[in-house]
């Protein structure tokens, strides 16, 4: 059972994580890739990832995201009923939330998802309206060994989004299933020199 990231490797994060670094490119340059995302190996239980990305969500978002599932509730896109109710304002749909949030941790989180296996304990604890940038983090709270999947691992995270002033918006567990470094589809292929076809 695994319970810490790659102990065996001496070399440090960046290049144990992608030996590719080293490459030269075709035009002699040393090829030095962005972040690739974590494989299984890479996850240790208790880590924090504080996901690189915030986003400010629209109103477009809004009632694009809300109409395009079919959601009737006039409380995300009528400003005029919203305007009525405790709220002063519409709110955002909280699939939203769900999905923006979720989409911020794949950086860190998914980049090398065997599986999504579900969300657990997906709570709600304060509004969020247009206007709203909402950041969130990761916390590692279990990786272990798939016994059904020997090329990959099962991996779960505790995330929160929160607004702009700190305030915890969202948190939910979410459970999936990431590929063992060496087991999962090939990276980003190189160019090709301009004219070799002709």
């Amino acid at each position: 059972m695994k319970a810490t990231s790659v102990e065996a490797s001496k070399e440090p994060e960046s290049k144990a994580r992608n030996p590719a670094m080293t490459e030269m490119t075709e035009q002699g340059g040393r090829l030095v890739p962005g972040w690739d995302g974590r494989y299984f190996e890479d996850f240790t239980v208790g880590d924090v990832y504080r996901h690189p990305l915030g986003r400010t969500i629209t109103q477009t978002d809004n009632s694009w995201l809300t109409l395009l599932t079919q959601n009737t509730a006039p409380l995300h896109f009528d400003a005029h009923y919203a305007a009525q109710t405790a709220w002063k304002r519409p709110l955002v749909d909280s699939t939203f939330t769900l999905a923006l949030v979720t989409g911020q941790s794949v950086t860190d989180v998914s980049r090398h998802v065997f599986a999504n296996l579900g969300w657990d304990e997906v709570r709600l604890p304060a509004p969020v309206f247009e206007g709203d940038t909402i950041y969130s983090q990761s916390t590692v709270v279990m990786a272990r060994e798939s016994k059904s999947h020997p090329e990959a691992g099962i991996v779960r995270v505790k995330t929160v989004g929160y607004n702009q002033d700190g305030t915890v918006v969202i948190s939910f567990l979410r459970t999936l299933m990431v590929f063992r470094r060496g087991h999962g589809p090939a990276g980003v292929p190189a160019p090709k020199e301009a004219g070799a076809d002709a």
